[in-house]
């Protein structure tokens, strides 16, 4: 006897809030309902999914190669039929993309209330991660990466490239004075990333990485540093562009700058199939030209 759809639905939502509890309040029906799903597969399978103890739960190694597999096959699923419900219809439903915050509140929020009067049928919905997350695990239908693609099993589209700037505010310039080239970096304050430290290796010729005096895991967060006079920067164009056009913050050592960064390089990922792909074409065509990178 097959498993049902949804009784492996309960299953997915189980593992993706924690707990059977968890599950129940976000599916809105009883926790015995949850309980007799989950059973129902195990008994059905003939393995143990879940490791329950009397605080958490835990994936068998048997239940996470299952989930896995199960994750692909409702998505498949669900977007067979709903390309057979939206044949011949404008692109609709939920849109779920993912971009890092700078990215999320530079590029875009600007650009929401258009694309929802021109698709008002799709239910746009953003998530900023400062990492790059499992598109699966997350059920995000797009993620926007910046740097160097590595996931073979993903399309891609590349939306452009986007300069590193080496900044800092006029009033922090005005008390610490320019620095003339790259090794004089020692001698002032710093902004950088905890997290990866490869962001920490900027476009400079004869760069050695430094160890930045002030740290933060999001890029937003370190631009709000640096204009309020905290130190020197290395951010995107996408994000410091109007703060340098405008006077907020200064680019430093232009002679010494070097260009083709993998760090330049923002791409749209996604998994590629059926009814999905009308949303996706209609998101990705609508802000690629719009971008400001």
């Amino acid at each position: 006897m097959r498993t049902k759809s949804d009784d492996l639905e309960i299953l997915l939502s189980v593992v993706d809030t924690g707990g059977f509890t968890a599950a129940a309040e976000f599916l809105d029906i009883q926790v015995a309902r949850v309980s007799r799903a989950v059973s129902k597969v195990e008994s059905q399978l003939g393995v143990t999914i879940l490791n329950r103890t009397t605080r958490r739960i835990e994936l068998t190694d048997e239940g996470r190669q299952f989930i896995d597999s199960v994750r692909v096959g409702l998505m498949h699923l669900q977007q067979a039929e709903e390309d057979i419900i939206s044949r011949g219809e404008l692109p609709k439903g939920r849109l779920r993309v993912d971009a890092a915050s700078p990215f999320v509140f530079h590029q875009l929020v600007p650009l929401v209330q258009l694309f929802n009067q021109t698709f008002p049928n799709i239910e746009l919905e953003l998530t900023s991660n400062e990492g790059f997350v499992d598109l699966l695990e997350k059920k995000t239908d797009i993620a926007i990466r910046i740097g160097a693609l590595s996931d073979s099993t993903l399309h891609a589209r590349p939306l452009g490239r986007s300069l590193l700037y080496i900044v800092a505010s006029p009033d922090y310039l005005a008390k610490r004075g320019f620095p003339s080239k790259s090794s004089d970096l020692v001698h002032h304050e710093t902004i950088g990333f905890s997290t990866p430290k490869t962001l920490n290796d900027w476009p400079l010729k004869g760069f050695v990485r430094l160890t930045p005096t002030l740290l933060s895991s999001n890029g937003e967060t370190i631009r709000q540093l640096a204009l309020m006079g905290n130190g020197i920067a290395c951010l995107s164009g996408f994000m410091v562009k109007n703060d340098i056009a405008e006077g907020r913050l200064i680019p430093l050592l232009e002679s010494e700058r070097m260009g083709n960064s993998d760090r330049e390089q923002i791409n749209a990922v996604y998994y590629k199939t059926s009814s999905l792909a009308k949303r996706i074409t209609a998101f990705i065509d609508f802000i690629h030209p719009k971008l400001e990178l």
